[in-house]
């Protein structure tokens, strides 16, 4: 198969792909990978493989095709299919929860520095390092992350890109408890979609939905946290998007738990840990875990709830997800508080503790914790972020915490 054969096998692939003709667009798309003797067109639609493959969750075979594509690229002697490719790698690794791989990959990219494409990559290669630390629970790094991602975006006028930082923020600041914001970025990636994104993929609309879905649960807003998933599911359905069919059966079963309907919301967490597992989507079976323990409780039955922990705990441990250690340490601690168990308490209490100095989830103007509570948040030019209020009512010439950071021990 010759270079112009190639060229249009791959766009009667895309086409097929962008019809909602999913399996044709793959047969196709194979036949050439099989065929063709052009290295640039073999890489191309290595790339459409990779897209492909992501978006349906099968994240072993994008991690496969990903791999293969480092050596084409390698045959081409290229940098800028070099960067292209180890940023494939990098965010095949991130969608496995392979934390650790994926922060590498991306340095090696941001090592590659050189040329117009690979700098306009950068982005992307920001947010998935980004995505990464905070699957990891090292917060100041995921926002240093994102924030950069959002300046490439602002600056190469990539709104697609901006959209899906938007999505991660909106992540970000759920998970530590400022719900104004995390309702502010998917609201805002929201409107770019509204905008901008008449050509685009509905994956950026359904994506936006779901992380406002998840806003709108933690402030109390059930209904319209109901309505924003439905929408991300219909599109999730019609697009056969299996990773995001998951996400959204967790958070119509947590609107379920939010309304002590636990026996609406028990088959929800099944069918999500059931897709979650297909997929290897370890860091959302956590969560799907955390939440059948809350229902286990509300139930007071409370040895199931424990069942349920330990297997959440083992993911959280293997994956370094330091979040999730620190909610099942906090989950314990009820428990064994109800159940009058005073030194399984006390280890759990200790551990908690432990986590939150680890994380520094903790302002460092006034000493409380963060993530605890709902709290409007800040963020220094550092990206250590600290109670609005505390900000408002101190001021700072410069970050307590770096200040902190910077006084080494054994020096006066």
């Amino acid at each position: 198969m010759g270079q112009d054969q190639t060229k249009q096998q791959i766009e009667k692939g895309l086409h097929l792909y962008q019809s909602n003709q999913t399996e044709k667009a793959l047969r196709v798309w194979m036949r050439v990978l099989e065929k063709s003797a052009d290295p640039a067109g073999r890489f191309r639609v290595l790339g459409c493989l990779i897209t492909a493959h992501a978006e349906m969750g099968r994240y072993k075979d994008m991690l496969k095709f990903a791999v293969v594509q480092i050596d084409t690229a390698r045959e081409l002697e290229d940098p800028d299919f070099l960067t292209e490719s180890y940023l494939n790698l990098a965010r095949s690794n991130e969608k496995l929860c392979e934390f650790q791989k994926t922060i590498s990959y991306c340095k090696t990219c941001l090592n590659m520095q050189g040329t117009t494409v690979s700098l306009q990559l950068n982005g992307q290669v920001s947010l998935s390092m980004g995505n990464a630390f905070l699957g990891l629970s090292i917060f100041q790094k995921a926002l240093e992350c994102f924030e950069k991602a959002l300046r490439y975006a602002h600056n190469n006028d990539d709104k697609m890109l901006e959209c899906r930082v938007c999505c991660s923020l909106g992540n970000f600041y759920a998970l530590i408890k400022d719900y104004e914001k995390a309702l502010f970025f998917p609201c805002k990636a929201a409107e770019l979609v509204n905008d901008y994104g008449k050509g685009w993929s509905l994956k950026y609309r359904a994506m936006s939905q779901y992380h406002m879905a998840v806003a709108y649960r933690k402030l109390g807003r059930l209904a319209d946290a109901m309505d924003c998933c439905e929408e991300s599911m219909k599109i999730a359905l019609q697009h056969g998007d299996r990773p995001l069919q998951a996400l959204c059966l967790l958070c119509f079963a947590d609107i379920h738990r939010s309304r002590k309907d636990v026996q609406t919301a028990f088959p929800r967490y099944d069918s999500s840990m059931s897709i979650m597992t297909e997929i290897g989507n370890r860091l959302g079976l956590i969560q799907v875990l955390i939440g059948v323990t809350k229902c286990w409780m509300i139930q007071k039955e409370l040895d199931k709830a424990l069942e349920s922990i330990e297997k959440a705990q083992e993911l959280a441990e293997g994956l370094g997800n330091k979040l999730g250690l620190l909610k099942l340490h906090c989950l314990c601690e009820r428990i064994y508080r109800t159940k009058g168990q005073q030194q399984e308490l006390r280890d759990h209490v200790v551990k908690f503790h432990e986590c939150v100095e680890e994380m520094e989830l903790y302002c460092g103007m006034c000493g409380e914790s963060i993530g605890e509570k709902n709290n409007q948040l800040q963020a220094l030019p550092c990206s250590h972020f600290f109670h609005l209020k505390c900000l408002q009512t101190n001021g700072t010439r410069g970050c307590p915490n770096c200040r902190r950071l910077s006084v080494k021990p054994g020096y006066v």
